[in-house]
């Protein structure tokens, strides 16, 4: 019987195939860009957002949460610009997905004060200048908070290793170290 099947039967029967797998590949991409229901525990409040499966962390807080301060730079994860903390560890929320993020909790540079108190880091930031643009500004702080919480803050040249994943265009480095270096003195752990 196997004998009988002509070159043309085989290449139809391929063919079908290959259109079921192309349909059925349709459909489930199709279904994997539905939007889906999250809830995120964002600055101590819990905050239900409907998201495409594909948005990342970064852009759910800027766009379904209006929350802007945390900025977007280079969307690769280069610049460190969307820094936020996820359960106290510093991330870059543009490398993360949205959904992957449920049952953490996550801050940003909003949830640092405490009413219309600043967060040490913060204060430092102010007195040390160490921002220009404030381009990077929300990155570089919820990096510091991390950094000081890490214990990484002994020397000079140790909080420019730990701060390196934050770049700043404006080159401020030196008064950022200074205003960790200020914030770590103080406690700022907070």
């Amino acid at each position: 019987m196997v004998d009988n099947l002509k070159r043309r039967t085989v290449l139809k029967a391929g063919g079908v195939a290959a259109a079921a797998v192309t349909v059925d590949s349709a459909a489930v991409a199709a279904e994997a860009t539905g939007s889906v229901d999250i809830t995120l525990k964002v600055n101590g409040t819990t905050k239900h957002v409907t998201v495409e499966p594909r948005t990342t962390l970064l852009d759910a807080l800027r766009e379904r949460m209006a929350l802007t301060g945390t900025k977007k730079g280079c969307d690769r994860g280069e610049c460190g610009a969307c820094t936020v903390l996820v359960d106290g560890k510093r991330i870059k929320s543009c490398l993360t997905l949205a959904v992957m993020r449920q049952g953490v909790s996550i801050t940003t540079v909003e949830g640092l004060a405490k009413g219309d108190r600043l967060h040490p880091v913060q204060e430092e930031f102010i007195r040390h200048d160490a921002f220009q643009c404030g381009g990077c500004t929300p990155g570089q702080i919820m990096s510091a908070v991390a950094c000081i919480k890490e214990g990484h803050t002994g020397s000079d040249d140790e909080i420019r290793e730990w701060m390196s994943g934050n770049l700043c265009r404006c080159a401020c480095y030196p008064n950022i170290v200074s205003a960790v270096k200020a914030a770590a003195r103080r406690g700022a752990a907070w």
